[in-house]
């Protein structure tokens, strides 16, 4: 089941009991990541085609190397390889620009104490580190999973990844998470209590 809203979040407190398992996304959903990953992408693509390129931040969807692509469409192989490798730079410089979700974070801290807190995330392992280092939230994490891809480079899904691995069945999981297609994900994990997180 789907549940989305405050109300649900306060609700599902009551669902977690001594055996459950927490799985949280970061991005958008513990943290608001999105003006911050954008303000890096900006920035980098201004400095490699010293072009002033005035993009529209839109804070529902996530800036990525696919708009990257659409928005400017004249790039080359090159300067848009440059501009990924950039844009990581400049994300760890403006991460004041990141905040907390406290209601989800709130439920991250209480129950660390007593259940399995478990980060599952398609970032890459150095920003998801960096990013949880600067708000001191590491620590209340049993297991972190970052972004891994296949062998053929093709998108692993990342719940399906965590339970595998840490060998726990499906049905003991709540997960929080924002992305329409990553609760997709979830569902298809076999995660039947999912908190869609919209984050105001």
């Amino acid at each position: 089941m789907v549940k989305d809203g405050t109300q649900e979040i306060i609700d599902i407190r009551n669902k977690i009991k001594a055996d459950t398992i927490l799985f949280f996304d970061m991005d958008g959903t513990l943290i608001e990541t999105n003006f911050a990953n954008f303000l890096a992408y900006q920035h980098a693509i201004i400095s490699v085609t010293n072009l002033d390129t005035k993009l529209s931040y839109d804070k529902d969807q996530r800036f990525n190397r696919s708009l990257l692509r659409t928005s400017i469409p004249n790039l080359t192989e090159t300067e848009y390889e440059s501009i990924i490798k950039r844009k990581d730079k400049y994300y760890f410089a403006i991460m004041n620009e990141t905040k907390l979700n406290t209601a989800i974070v709130d439920i991250l801290i209480k129950y660390s104490r007593t259940n399995k807190s478990i980060l599952v995330t398609k970032c890459r392992c150095d920003r998801a580190m960096a990013t949880l280092k600067h708000f001191g939230l590491a620590k209340y994490f049993t297991s972190i999973f970052c972004r891994e891809l296949s062998d053929g480079n093709r998108k692993i899904n990342k719940y399906e990844n965590a339970i595998y691995k840490l060998k726990i069945p499906p049905k003991s999981v709540i997960a929080f998470e924002n992305e329409q297609n990553e609760i997709e994900d979830a569902k298809i994990a076999g995660i039947q209590e999912i908190i869609k997180i919209k984050y105001l």
